[in-house]
């Protein structure tokens, strides 16, 4: 966008006031970024209204303000008025850097759990087949193999425009995103041409948002509704939402089951510690993740894969290699410690479907001597509906269950603990300790070398939040330190 009047007819403006501007800064929609001749855009937010700080950003030097309610007019400011900043925010955008999402094969995977393992799997099979792929998620950001860490699942749209731009500079084909129903309820993927949408799962989360679970399920159907008669939909048919989510895409569609009959042939014919194989087509191979869940998301990467155009023995061979995402069924000590210590795993189950998923799992898997122990806290300041659901969970698969902390965030942590117990109805074998790090110490300490250990709940994550601050916190680095201390280490033995 070179100038005023090209500004002026993108943004279709119900009116324009006030002095044009010689030249057009960057866009911003936070006032504290906003710097001399910059442009600001107000958009109404979920818990914060732009239109707010529209002082505040002429203040800072903007010279144009873009707002859905009349603003005053002062010396050398132009004011553009339009029907919807929301709406607006996403393709301009992208114009003001030169829309590189257009540059890119953009493929974007939603649900409720999965999206960062899909996302990395298809990231790291096509990365190991020699294409330039970059990534967006809630683990990380990568620009091509170089990795930035990401705060949000899905960034806000000039975030966006800004990283695909490094992106496509960095000579990237493809871009594997993650797409929250936050951002596709607030508009924050507008105007981004996905070209594949993976579909994972449904299930209770996020109501402390969303009204209810149909109004959640309508802003996952979104990105499938955006798509075109070129564009691929993929899905499983195994989760209720599964068919539903494509009822309306334009899309071409790959859909499978390991239930009944898909488009896609896909089943499981093993299943262990070691991981899962798959026949998939009439093409089986292995993949190091554990659990039928897991499969479900190796699936998807696979037919992702496909529709770009990787031969589909090819990219089967790549999957048995990829190791998929940081802090998913992630074990924490070495195979060849277990002689000495319990098996410790973490993994960021934190909606009652997520962790069924990984205590299922687990509790198939575990040999009739051994004890499963789940750790798990539940968010602060998030859908409280979760708290008992996944205590009901954690009794019904644990044979010990430690509760504690997760990131209580401004909530009062022994009360996030109090609303857990209430799905609890034997005490016997649950106890809780509040501060995380003890409860993880001790439970790896008393824990005996026949046990499987599952710390639930934030998986990759290397800080807690507590009090609404950050600090730093890593599951795994406890636990390494906890297994450290445990008599039957051979450091510590006095009988190697």
């Amino acid at each position: 966008m070179k100038s005023f009047d090209d500004l002026i007819a993108f943004c279709n403006p119900i009116s324009v006031t006030g002095t044009a501007p010689n030249g057009l800064g960057k866009l911003c929609q936070d006032s504290r970024k906003v710097k001399s001749g910059d442009l600001f855009i107000a958009v109404k937010g979920y818990t914060v209204d732009g239109h707010d700080y529209i002082d505040k950003a002429i203040k800072n030097g903007a010279s144009v303000i873009i707002a859905e309610k009349p603003v005053e007019l002062r010396p050398g400011i132009s004011v553009v008025l339009v029907k919807s900043t929301r709406t607006l925010l996403g393709p301009l955008a992208q114009t003001m850097v030169g829309y590189p999402a257009r540059k890119l094969t953009v493929i974007g995977v939603t649900g409720t759990n999965g999206k960062t393992t899909v996302a990395t799997l298809i990231w790291q099979a096509l990365t190991m087949l020699g294409e330039k792929v970059s990534l967006l998620g809630t683990v990380e950001k990568r620009i091509n193999e170089k990795v930035v860490k990401s705060r949000l699942t899905t960034s806000d749209p000039i975030e966006l425009a800004e990283d695909m731009k490094k992106m496509v500079k960095a000579g990237s084909r493809y871009l594997v995103m993650e797409v929250s129903s936050h951002a596709l309820h607030q508009n924050r993927v507008e105007g981004i041409p996905f070209y594949v949408a993976v579909f994972t799962n449904l299930s209770l989360d996020h109501l402390d948002y969303h009204e209810s679970m149909d109004e959640y399920a309508e802003a996952k159907k979104l990105l499938f509704d955006s798509l075109e008669k070129f564009d691929w939909a993929i899905t499983h048919l195994d989760d209720p939402k599964g068919e539903w989510i494509i009822s309306d895409t334009k899309a071409r569609i790959l859909n499978f089951s390991f239930e009944r009959q898909g488009v896609i042939s896909a089943s499981v014919t093993k299943e262990d510690e070691t991981g899962t194989t798959l026949l998939v087509e009439g093409t089986e191979f292995h993949t190091p993740l554990i659990g039928r869940f897991n499969a479900y998301n190796v699936v998807e990467a696979l037919l992702v894969c496909s529709v770009l155009g990787v031969d589909g023995a090819v990219c089967a061979g790549a999957l048995e290699k990829c190791k998929g995402a940081e802090g998913r069924m992630e074990r924490v000590n070495q195979p060849d410690e277990l002689e000495y210590h319990p098996l410790v795993l973490v993994d960021y189950a934190h909606t009652p479907d997520a962790l069924e998923n990984v205590s299922k799992t687990l509790s198939d898997l575990k040999k009739s001597d051994q004890k499963l122990i789940i750790l798990f806290g539940c968010g602060g300041d998030r859908d409280k509906s979760k708290r008992p659901e996944m205590a009901k969970i954690a009794e019904k698969y644990g044979d010990s269950i430690m509760v504690t902390s997760d990131n209580p965030r401004t909530e009062d942590p022994e009360a996030i603990i109090k609303d857990i117990f209430m799905g609890f109805t034997d005490l016997t074998k649950v106890s809780s300790v509040t501060s995380r790090k003890d409860a993880i110490e001790n439970v790896i300490i008393e824990a005996d070398t026949n046990s499987i250990i599952l710390i639930a709940g934030k998986g990759h994550e290397t800080y807690q939040e507590v009090h609404g601050k950050r600090h730093h916190f890593d599951d795994r680095e406890i636990a390494r330190e906890a297994l450290k201390t445990i008599n039957g280490h051979p450091e510590n033995s006095e009988v190697a």
